[in-house]
């Protein structure tokens, strides 16, 4: 088969953005009001971090409009840890990070590497996979199901509701939004009836101001989990595959040196981020980069761009897995970074490493196209075909 051409940096932001229309890094550059958004685009390092971190400026909390389309939409009606400010945010963020603690993260490592061994073994034969089907999105989805306490078999429906649901602006989305609290629904009443040892039945019998979740807020807060908890892993791995395929250097690098893998995610995560913003309410008058916002305007910190601010990063448009630091904003800053990174980052190097062990030759197929996610908020790949040579290490 045709392999993908070794890319230079500036050939590999072309290729993401013909894949993403969102991503055309504009690091330095002051924010701008984009009228056909109706919304500033914040690009500047500092600024982003202060859009993400300073919720008494900038929030959350949207009473159930659309940030993209300025309307009411049904995928944001339910209070989400996405939609809050504190201290509500800070209520419902503790109760879901009892399943997100070093320990308990730390715990699933012998699970999460017998599931990538068990996927390998499906295609290790074959000389060729699809990184998405094959790997990242089982490993992801089966992961955070089995911490909630849904079944994993029910993994294909999930990745429907998840690719729906982060097209965000469509009907797709508000369906997905709605079967997700029907599914949710029947899994609390199963739950109720028959306690689990699981993050669903915790959530259950927690309270917040001496007072049970109904079951609307414990239906988004589910649903939350289960969405971003598998994306984040599954687009990870998957753009950290496109990197390296693009980067032979680099992959060199954490073949001699595993130790590098790290490294090699968090440069990922800055160099082709996962997430391309996080949407804010303006609710007080402020100026930012010398522009007056005023509130009631929209902000999007555009996080692409916040990673090459040549003030923060230097050779920003070079793809080095070598760079420390790396205070890259792909998880968030402040109280809505990611509660999931230390799981996906987890899942991210546990899954090269056993890739390393078992393959040799990995090569992205040049000569199919590579399908983006559609949605105006993450960046990720459909499928991601390649090619590999079976070490003697998989006998």
């Amino acid at each position: 088969m045709e392999q993908n051409p070794t890319l230079s940096p500036q050939k590999m932001d072309t290729q993401a953005q013909s894949l993403f229309p969102g991503f055309a890094p504009m690091p330095g550059q002051p924010a701008f009001y984009n009228t056909a958004r109706q919304t500033w685009l914040v690009f500047r390092y500092d600024s982003v971090q202060r859009v993400l971190q300073e919720y008494t400026t900038f929030s959350n909390e949207r009473g159930g409009l659309d940030p993209l389309q300025k309307k009411s939409s049904s995928a944001f009606e339910r209070p989400n840890m996405l939609s809050m400010d504190p201290p509500r945010h800070r209520q419902y963020r503790n109760l879901a990070a009892s399943a997100f603690t070093p320990r308990t993260i730390a715990k699933l490592e012998p699970r999460i590497i017998r599931i990538v061994h068990a996927l390998l073994d499906r295609v290790i034969d074959r000389g060729e996979m699809d990184v998405i089907d094959d790997l990242s999105y089982p490993l992801s989805i089966t992961v955070i199901a089995e911490l909630l306490g849904v079944p994993a078999s029910d993994q294909e429906q999930f990745r429907r509701w998840t690719e729906d649901f982060f097209q965000i602006t469509t009907p797709e989305a508000q369906q997905a939004q709605q079967e997700l609290g029907s599914y949710f629904q029947h899994v609390l009443e199963q739950h109720r009836r028959e306690p689990q040892d699981d993050l669903i039945t915790a959530l259950l019998n927690a309270e917040i101001d001496e007072h049970k979740l109904t079951d609307g807020e414990l239906i988004s807060l589910c649903s939350l989990i289960l969405l971003a908890g598998n994306d984040t892993t599954r687009n990870l791995i998957g753009n950290l595959l496109l990197c390296l395929d693009a980067f032979p250097l680099a992959m060199e690098q954490i073949r001699a040196n595993p130790d590098l893998i790290p490294s090699a995610i968090e440069e990922t995560l800055r160099f082709l981020p996962s997430v391309h913003t996080a949407p804010r309410l303006c609710i007080a008058d402020t100026e930012l980069d010398d522009q007056q916002i005023k509130a009631g305007q929209w902000v999007m910190p555009m996080l692409a761009s916040a990673n090459r601010d040549a003030s923060y990063f230097p050779d920003p448009d070079v793809f080095e897995i070598n760079r420390s630091p790396n205070r890259h904003l792909t998880f968030g800053y402040g109280i809505h970074f990611c509660l999931g990174a230390p799981l996906a980052r987890l899942e991210s190097k546990i899954a090269m490493e056993i890739l390393l062990t078992r393959m040799h030759d990995i090569k992205r197929v040049g000569n199919i196209l590579l399908q983006p996610l559609v949605s105006p908020v993450i960046y990720g790949v459909r499928h991601l075909p390649i090619t590999f040579t079976r070490t003697s290490a998989s006998a």
